[in-house]
């Protein structure tokens, strides 16, 4: 009898010590499918992947990224952000009230300059006033989407504006002449930045400029000439996510701004073929400046101001002239390989009516900071693909390049975003950095909370065992 209850507590232990052990190791197998659902997650962990992604020539470019980083950082970055600042460059002339050809019953911005306050007649050039731009006040925040930040700032400073040619751009939509609807923007107070404009609205737009305009291209199924504008606008599209990010509205309450590291790795530096393409963007408006050096090395910036516009001139001839640039990356995007063969003239008309449309749906959108350097971008984008394929000197000797005043400041205003954007770029292995930290709390909580109830079992067992 006594053998027997022994024998009985005996196989009791046994029986305990066995569920224990399983249940050990179930703690253990979920805590390794914890760890392994985390490893496989590409997202989640940086730490084994190089640092340094982009290497190696730019796609269907001349120059490597190497050498754009470092040509950017020495030359371009200072010299375009001190180019900007000055008068000439600084006022952008913009119709800004809202008539959208493609949806006009939108309901998100029906009235004619909304939430606009025009600047006083008084610090208007005389050459430039125009009565009808008066007295159409508004303080209506509908068209923004309540957004005050959204709203443009109009204040001028007192400047005399030499007026340019009146000359239409082929690639964009923008009649350019100047008209009642027409108003100049200075730019450096109305820095592009985060508004609050997203949602549906903000969607619809760029659904509309891939899906109708400029769709996607899969490897081997698209002519060269599709892809290059496939590129340039996804190139120009991971540009401006990336100033909403490093300008962000970071708490409303406070009104603190900075950067949003977690925004931008989310929407650009993520996916290797967005950065791809935002270099190719840079190097393509790049090569359109270089192009059209002779140009714009005679054109007149006159503003009024004999020493800015001095100080002007010397930065332009230091951007199309640079010793170190024209060694470096001589021939950024090599432009005379497309439009080749006899179906050349009219892929140009297509393209060319395709970024129409895209320009015209930039007046559709209900922001008007976020319109202002929308309709500037792709007035520059527009004005690069002027200047590359509207004017050959070889072919056309007959046709002469000619650009408005407005569409060189577009050009140089593009060119300093995108340098802006690539110098975030650099930024890529410390933000990834962060990133990794980020994204591994959850694993180390999980694994801590699992580690707890390892040790609880543990425990247990070591009390059962001393039983």
């Amino acid at each position: 009898m006594v053998e027997a209850e022994v024998s009985k507590k005996e196989r009791g232990g046994k029986s305990r010590w066995g569920w224990t052990a399983i249940g050990a190791v179930l703690v253990v197998l979920v805590a390794i499918s914890v760890t392994s659902k985390y490893s496989k997650n590409p997202n989640s962990c940086h730490c084994a992947q190089d640092s340094r992604k982009f290497t190696g020539v730019v796609e269907d470019c001349c120059c490597d990224y190497e050498t754009v980083d470092s040509v950017n950082a020495a030359v371009l970055h200072p010299l375009l952000q001190e180019l900007v600042t000055t008068p000439f460059f600084r006022y952008f002339k913009v119709k800004l009230w809202c008539d959208c050809p493609f949806w006009p019953d939108d309901g998100m911005c029906k009235l004619r300059d909304c939430s606009v306050c025009e600047c006083p007649e008084y610090e208007f050039p005389e050459l430039f006033k125009k009565p009808s731009l008066y007295g159409l006040l508004s303080d209506d925040l509908k068209c923004q989407e309540g957004k005050p930040e959204a709203t443009v700032d109009r204040t001028l400073d007192t400047k005399a504006f030499r007026g340019w040619i009146e000359v239409d751009n082929p690639w964009t939509h923008d009649d350019e002449t100047d008209n009642s609807e027409m108003t100049y923007v200075n730019l450096l107070l109305n820095p592009e930045r985060y508004t609050g404009y997203s949602g549906p609205s903000a969607r619809r737009i760029w659904d509309a400029v891939y899906s109708e305009n400029c769709p996607q291209y899969i490897s081997g199924e698209i002519c060269q000439e599709k892809k290059v504008l496939y590129k340039l606008i996804s190139g120009l599209h991971s540009s401006i996510s990336i100033h909403i990010a490093s300008d962000y509205l970071l708490d409303e309450a406070k009104n603190l701004w900075g950067k949003n590291h977690d925004l931008m790795y989310d929407r650009v530096l993520r996916y290797p073929d967005h950065v791809g393409n935002l270099y190719f963007t840079f190097l393509f408006v790049l090569r359109a400046v270089t192009k059209a050096k002779d140009y714009m090395e005679q054109a007149e910036y006159d503003t009024g101001n004999h020493d800015e516009d001095l100080k002007t001139q010397s930065l332009v001839h230091q951007l199309l002239y640079n010793p170190k640039l024209q060694a470096a990356c001589p021939l950024p995007f090599d432009e005379a390989k497309l439009w080749q063969g006899q179906s050349g003239p009219e892929l140009k008309q297509q393209i060319q009516k395709q970024f129409r449309n895209i320009s015209a749906l930039m007046d559709c959108i209900g922001c008007e900071k976020c319109r202002l350097w929308g309709k500037l971008q792709v007035l520059g984008l527009g004005t690069a693909l002027k200047i590359l394929f509207s004017v050959d000197g070889r072919s056309q000797s007959n046709q002469t390049l000619q650009l408005q005043r407005n569409e060189v400041i577009a050009l140089i205003n593009l060119l300093n975003r995108l340098s802006e954007s690539v110098k975030f770029v650099q930024e890529l292995p410390s933000i990834e950095k962060k990133m990794e930290v980020l994204l591994s709390e959850p694993l180390a909580q999980e694994i801590s909370s699992w580690r707890r109830v390892w040790e609880a079992v543990g425990l247990s067992w070591l009390k059962k065992l001393q039983l």
